[in-house]
């Protein structure tokens, strides 16, 4: 057996905040002979330590590893390639990259199921973001292969996502007036319900557009906007967590089924241990994102000097309502009768919640 160990795979990270308990077990290599065979992926925002201590490292060391060096890997982040994240699903499409990693809030637009596990408000914490996941996963998965063409080999996410304001932001009312940079169809209904305006705009240009005042606020990862630097813009980091960017890792399945049996069995036996990486992560970046944002300690750089503003009782229990009574309503117009029966099948089995079907 083979491990697979990243500077996130067992280290303690910061403020006794304890990365992945233990080493993600990869598969034995495989008993035949691959053939000789390049591959191309496309992974996520290479800004972030998922991208550097877990998909980088998978894709271009452990698999060529794996393989005797017969399977070769062209890796990038979508943005060093010049995209603006939701390009990868429609690239895996057209089997223009074989694999890519994406997030579902920025293809909620090519179809509103995208937005289904990771409703703004749904889950108050990524334990419970998981389990909706999981619960909708076999659904998801079919929908992605009938319709896309795409087999999902992974579903993963960041972590919270938080809102970097440039001004004082105590409250969800604050919030009124604000132009928003956001992340998929119902954060932006999240956003209108308060007031707020929901502005699209791809990562790469919220630094500058924090700092030249051209949004107000931005929502991302804990982690995530620190790498960054986007508390160069933003002074105020308001923790309420809105959702979790959940993503998905595919596959283009006539490009799939066209590789060689051992080379198809080598990376699904190894998909597991990959996933599971990149939970424990998400999972142990949430608050050390925020105290590298704000006062530290942080292992990732010096502290960005934010100030931290933690969401009361009233503003958690408003975002539960907003999710109840605008979010999960509007998501379930859009995706149709069909789509919210699924979620009640699943995802409502597990938080009790009914999303209308007429």
């Amino acid at each position: 057996m083979r491990t697979f160990k990243t500077k996130a795979i067992g280290a303690v990270l910061a403020a006794g905040l304890v990365a992945m308990s233990g080493s993600a077990v990869l598969a034995d290599e495989p008993d035949g002979v691959i053939p000789e065979t390049r591959i191309n992926v496309i992974g996520n925002v290479s800004v972030t330590t998922q991208f550097r201590d877990i998909q980088k490292p998978f894709w271009t060391e452990v698999i060529p590893e794996l393989s005797g060096g017969k399977i070769q890997v062209t890796f990038k982040g979508w943005n060093e390639m010049g995209l603006k994240g939701p390009e990868g699903l429609r690239l895996a499409q057209k089997g223009t990259t074989h694999f890519a990693s994406f997030q579902l809030g920025h293809v909620s637009g090519e179809a509103p199921i995208n937005d289904t596990t990771d409703l703004a408000g749904m889950s108050p914490t990524i334990d419970d973001f998981y389990k909706v996941t999981q619960a909708f996963r076999p659904v998801l998965e079919k929908f992605y292969e009938d319709n896309f063409g795409l087999k999902i080999l992974t579903m993963q996410s960041f972590q919270a996502q938080i809102l970097y304001c440039r001004d004082e932001v105590k409250n969800l009312a604050d919030l009124k007036g604000r132009k928003i940079r956001a992340s998929g169809a119902s954060q932006s209904d999240f956003l209108g319900h308060i007031g707020a305006s929901g502005i699209p705009m791809s990562f790469g240009e919220v630094q500058q557009g924090l700092k030249q005042g051209v949004i107000d606020c931005a929502l991302t990862g804990t982690l995530g906007g620190y790498s960054a630097k986007w508390y160069e813009g933003a002074k105020y980091l308001y923790t309420l967590p809105i959702n979790f960017a959940a993503g998905v890792t595919v596959v283009n399945i006539k490009a799939w089924n066209g590789f060689d049996a051992d080379l198809r069995k080598l990376i699904s036996d190894n998909m597991k241990a990959h996933e599971d990486a990149m939970w424990a992560l998400n999972r142990s970046e949430g608050e050390m994102g925020i105290l590298c944002n704000t006062t530290g300690p942080c292992p990732e750089g010096e502290p960005g000097g934010m100030i931290r503003v933690d969401a009361s009782a009233a503003d958690l229990k408003l975002l539960r309502e907003i999710m109840l009574k605008t979010v999960l309503p509007k998501w379930a117009a859009r995706c149709g009768a069909g789509c919210a029966q699924q979620f009640n099948d699943t995802i409502g089995k597990v938080n009790g919640l009914t999303a209308p079907t007429s």
